[in-house]
């Protein structure tokens, strides 16, 4: 099984992080008892700027979820085609190539779903197995990958694409003052990305992936969600995630690693999701793994922000352009996200 292409794509929307913050301070001044909160939580989120789905202006016209919902849909389809068409392209195939399409996101819904409604835009076969998948979160990315890496394994003469879709602008509660809230305002962007899985027979080139691992944390379901009302998608956000990653990641990846022969000393590169600066702190610490060593996903983090199970395909895609490993390199890549629960993938280049 290869990762044999991935690609992001982005809102044409970029504003830098004081552009943003200043609209939302004009948006909640009269309210926010400390103003100097939002301030003070904006900059500790460790980004300068992010894309959105649409201009600035026009989130004050969206009332409704169903406003808003409707903006993801059509956004989700520009940015899935953009995405997928550009993925395919890296890998060497088009369209018709695709046995199996898994959609992923946590930010919208929409029934027909994204992956049946791009069935009309892109020239996919009519016989293509669809797989939506909602409510993983940030986890998603990774998931998506060993639920690709699944498939082709079982169909080895296949190829499956993973899209990821998060317009997390679109879910902003802009009632809400909690700060959980805060600083998702601050913290998480809008983007897609898709990764092309290619089965053994195919012989493409690529990343192989060794192997997966799914590991759920019984009784830590309040860290991290959604509540869902009539307004649509409001933030769980504990500051307990940091905590729960320090005393899990660790253990996971060991025992991991050790039913493959493995050590950490064995990994020469961390593709990780960029949840935050005490996400990635907590990970580092987790994995034992030093600050330049995830350089790739701090990186991530300060150019678009979390975008949720997107951001760790879009360091997949960093590293696979930019920072590729040498021949025979080990790499981990790894995410969380609500349940608790983490996902790891093993792969060897």
């Amino acid at each position: 099984m290869t990762i044999a292409g991935v690609a992001g794509a982005l809102p044409p929307h970029y504003y830098p992080q004081d552009v943003l913050l200043a609209a939302l301070s004009g948006y909640w001044e009269d309210r926010l008892e400390n103003p100097l909160l939002l301030k003070r939580l904006h900059w500790h989120t460790g980004v300068g700027g992010r894309y959105l789905a649409v201009p600035l202006e026009r989130y004050y016209e969206l009332k409704t979820w169903g406003q808003s919902n409707d903006v993801w849909i059509d956004t989700a389809l520009d940015l899935g085609q953009k995405a997928i068409g550009c993925a395919l392209q890296r890998a060497g195939l088009v369209p018709e190539d695709v046995g199996a399409l898994f959609f992923v996101s946590v930010t919208g819904v929409a029934s027909p779903s994204i992956d049946a409604r791009l069935m009309n835009r892109m020239p996919f076969p009519r016989n293509m197995k669809r797989n939506p998948i909602f409510g993983l979160g940030c986890v998603a990315g990774a998931a998506g990958i060993a639920r690709a890496s699944d498939y082709v394994r079982a169909f080895p003469d296949q190829v499956a694409v993973l899209l990821s879709v998060e317009l997390c602008s679109l879910t902003l509660q802009r009632a809400d003052l909690s700060v959980a809230n805060l600083i998702s305002s601050g913290l998480f962007g809008d983007g897609a990305a898709a990764v092309v899985i290619a089965g053994a027979e195919r012989h493409l080139d690529g990343p192989r992936i060794l192997a997966t691992q799914s590991t759920f944390y019984p009784g830590t379901e309040d860290v991290m969600g959604w509540d869902i009302s009539e307004n649509g998608f409001q933030i769980v956000l504990s500051r307990e995630v940091p905590d729960v990653i320090r005393k899990n990641l660790g253990g996971d990846l060991d025992r991991f690693l050790a039913g493959h022969g493995l050590t950490r000393k064995d990994i020469g590169s961390w593709i990780m999701h960029t949840g935050g600066p005490k996400v990635l702190e907590a990970t580092a610490d987790a994995i034992g793994a030093t600050r330049d060593e995830l350089a790739a996903s701090w990186e991530s983090l300060n150019k678009v922000g979390n975008l949720s199970s997107a951001s760790v395909l879009l360091v997949l895609e960093d590293v696979m352009t930019k920072r590729r490993p040498a021949p025979g390199t080990f790499s981990v890549l790894a995410a969380a996200g609500p349940g608790f629960c983490s996902e790891l993938v093993l792969l060897k280049w």
